[in-house]
C-alpha cells in the first residue's frame, strides 16, 4: 500500500484536491475529523486541553469550543505550540491506526491523509510521498476572508501563524498549484494521481 500525505496552508484549495483524489478512488482521511475525535467528550485529549487552557474552552454541554480555543492559540505562538504538543501525538497514532486498517483490507490501496500541519508536526515522515497544495498569496488571503468571513487583518494573522507556503513546497514530492481555478487544479490532481498509481504498483 502507498501512504501519501496531503498538505498545504490555510485556504489554498486543499479540500478540493482531497475531494478529487477520493473521487479517483483513493482512500482519503480528513485530519480535521481526527482532530475533532481526539478531543471528543471523555477523551484523553479533551482532558489534557482543559488541564492546559482551563474550563473556559468548554461549551455548556461539555464539548470543546473550537472557536474560543482557536482565538487563544492563533494569537499566541507559545500556546499554539503547547496545544500541538498535546494533540499531535494522539492524531498521529489515530492516522497510523487508520492506515494499518486500510492496508489489512486492501494491500493495493492508496491511503491519503489530508492534514494542514503534516510538516510542522513532523508527521510527514510517516508517509512515502508528500503532496503540497499551494496558490498565489493574494489569492490565499482573498479565499480566507471570503470563506471564514474574517477581516483582512485577522486573515493575514492566521496565514502568518503558519509555515510559509514557499517553505512547505520544499518538502514536496508533488506540487499542485490551485491558482488557475477548478478545472486546471483537477487536471493537475489527476496527473499526480496517475504518477502515484505507478508508484503504488511498484511498491507491491
Amino acid at each position: 500500500m502507498l501512504r501519501v500525505g496531503l498538505t498545504g496552508s490555510i485556504a489554498v484549495g486543499k479540500s478540493f484536491v482531497s475531494q478529487t483524489l477520493a473521487e479517483l478512488g483513493c482512500q482519503v482521511l480528513d485530519a480535521d475529523q481526527t482532530a475533532r475525535a481526539v478531543v471528543a467528550p471523555g477523551t484523553e485529549g479533551l482532558r489534557a486541553v482543559v488541564a492546559e487552557f482551563g474550563a473556559e474552552v468548554l461549551r455548556a454541554d461539555g464539548t470543546l469550543d473550537r472557536a474560543k480555543l482557536g482565538g487563544i492559540v492563533f494569537a499566541d505562538a507559545e500556546k499554539r505550540a503547547r496545544l500541538n504538543a498535546l494533540l499531535h501525538p494522539l492524531i498521529r497514532a489515530a492516522h497510523e491506526e487508520w492506515m494499518n486498517a486500510i492496508e489489512r483490507q486492501d494491500a493495493d490501496a492508496m491511503a491519503i491523509v489530508d492534514a494542514a500541519l503534516l510538516i510542522e508536526s513532523g508527521s510527514y515522515r510517516s508517509f512515502e510521498k508528500l503532496i503540497v497544495v499551494h496558490c498565489q498569496p493574494e489569492m490565499q488571503l482573498a479565499r480566507l476572508i471570503e470563506r471564514d468571513k474574517l477581516s483582512s487583518e485577522e486573515a493575514a494573522r492566521r496565514i502568518a501563524s503558519q509555515m510559509p507556503q514557499e517553505e512547505k513546497q520544499r518538502y514536496a514530492d508533488f506540487l499542485i498549484d490551485t491558482s488557475g481555478g477548478f478545472a486546471e487544479t483537477q487536471r493537475r490532481t489527476e496527473e499526480v494521481y496517475e504518477q502515484l498509481k505507478v508508484l503504488a504498483r511498484k511498491a507491491v
